[in-house]
């Protein structure tokens, strides 16, 4: 097909069609992403887990649910609560998407049924009839096991030549690019060049990929957990679910300390120190502060890296605070998609103790993703820290085109 033609197929095709942002890849690595997702009826979040066969913690973490309520992996997610999913985007068939999700069908399921109503509109009816070479819509098996190809985009792990984690977000209706846009503290613009938009006018049903600004770390490529990133004002669980790691709300930086979760974990206290993991001390001398702090350094095989940190800083770091945590919500209110909890104020940990874990606040408030604060530096040393690499994004209107064939062949 020649540019011509695809110009051409540009201006005929309908514009109510959905829309997805696809980046073209053509290697096998793959990056940390997220998908938001909707609930369509009352779910445990072992059972949302379950669906995109990933971690009930992990779920947990990355909303900023507090994972110290009893049975906190079963909590019930009320219907209609948007949430985000933490997935790895991968690349398969040249072009970026998470391929680990495997749905099983039920009697009165339909590829329609399964594309808008279990995954919120994230796939297509024809994306999942391709990604299955189903030939016969109307003949799905029982008991038959599907392929649910979900978006997602890596672009390097950056935004504007930061660190980023990108949400894959179903446009409801009524919603406008400048809504999303303050939801999430960005801007139309960047929202525009992320999805190689020729304007911001978007309609229900489109995915538009939405970054989130995170913090990277820098683990050795032989670690299980290399290349994590987190986004701003949420945590993750690594090794194992021994170590919990946190982004903001202060700064950029990475900051790992012991899970509540922490059973039977391998020795967590940094070599030739007394201290343990998340601990920091700080001493003022007339040259500054001498800050020393325990910092996670990823998991290798079954055991937890800790790396001691020695710096003068020009003043002693202020109390760390971590990103505010709220119980699992039970209801949906009006404003949950768009609060941005102010951070829980954490107590000051004496010098070489322990700094507490967040606990929770705010019960029953919905969550969404505060937008970045401006980096200006540490106020406590941060686990794990490294700059981010560049890229050049591709040409607007070549992605639009290449969008575009991959949408006539699922048409087709």
């Amino acid at each position: 097909m020649t540019i011509f033609s695809l110009l051409l197929l540009l201006s005929v095709l309908p514009f109510s069609l959905s829309k997805t942002t696809i980046e073209p890849c053509s290697v096998s690595d793959s990056c940390p992403a997220l998908l938001g997702y909707t609930l369509y009826t009352d779910l445990k979040v072992s059972e949302i887990a379950a669906l995109f066969r990933t971690d009930p913690y992990s779920i947990l973490a990355t909303n900023a649910f507090d994972l110290t309520v009893p049975d906190a992996a079963h909590r019930i997610l009320p219907a209609g609560l948007f949430i985000r999913i933490p997935t790895v985007c991968a690349c398969s068939d040249g072009i970026r998407k998470s391929v680990s999700t495997r749905y099983t069908t039920h009697p009165t399921d339909t590829l329609a049924s399964i594309a808008s109503n279990i995954f919120s509109g994230l796939a297509s009816a024809d994306q999942i009839r391709q990604a299955n070479a189903i030939t016969d819509p109307s003949a799905l098996d029982v008991g038959q096991t599907l392929v649910i190809p979900l978006p997602c985009v890596c672009f390097n792990s950056t935004d504007n030549f930061l660190p980023a984690v990108y949400l894959s977000y179903v446009i409801k209706d009524g919603e406008s690019v400048q809504e999303i846009a303050a939801a999430y503290s960005t801007t139309v613009t960047d929202i525009m060049n992320v999805n190689a938009m020729g304007n911001p006018t978007v309609h229900p049903g489109d995915i538009l990929a939405i970054p989130l600004p995170a913090c990277p770390s820098i683990f050795p490529k032989f670690a299980s957990d290399h290349g994590m990133l987190v986004a701003n004002s949420t945590y993750t669980i690594t090794a194992g679910n021994c170590v919990q790691c946190s982004c903001g709300p202060g700064n950029l930086n990475l900051y790992c300390t012991p899970s509540s979760m922490a059973v039977s974990c391998s020795n967590m206290q940094c070599r030739n120190s007394n201290l343990m993991l998340g601990n920091v001390t700080a001493k003022p001398t007339s040259a500054g502060c001498n800050v020393t702090s325990c910092n996670y350094g990823g998991f290798v095989n079954g055991t937890i890296v800790t790396t001691l940190s020695t710096s003068l800083q020009p003043k002693c770091p202020g109390v760390h605070q971590f990103p505010a945590v709220i119980e699992p919500p039970t209801v949906v209110l009006d404003e949950t998609s768009n609060s941005s909890p102010a951070p829980s104020p954490i107590s000051p940990a004496e010098p070489g103790g322990v700094i507490p874990a967040p606990r929770s606040s705010l019960p029953g408030k919905g969550l969404a993703f505060p937008g970045a604060t401006k980096a200006t530096g540490p106020t406590a040393p941060a686990g794990s820290t490294s700059g981010a690499p560049s890229f050049t994004r591709l040409n607007p209107l070549l992605v639009q085109i290449f969008n575009y064939c991959v949408l006539v062949k699922f048409l087709l």
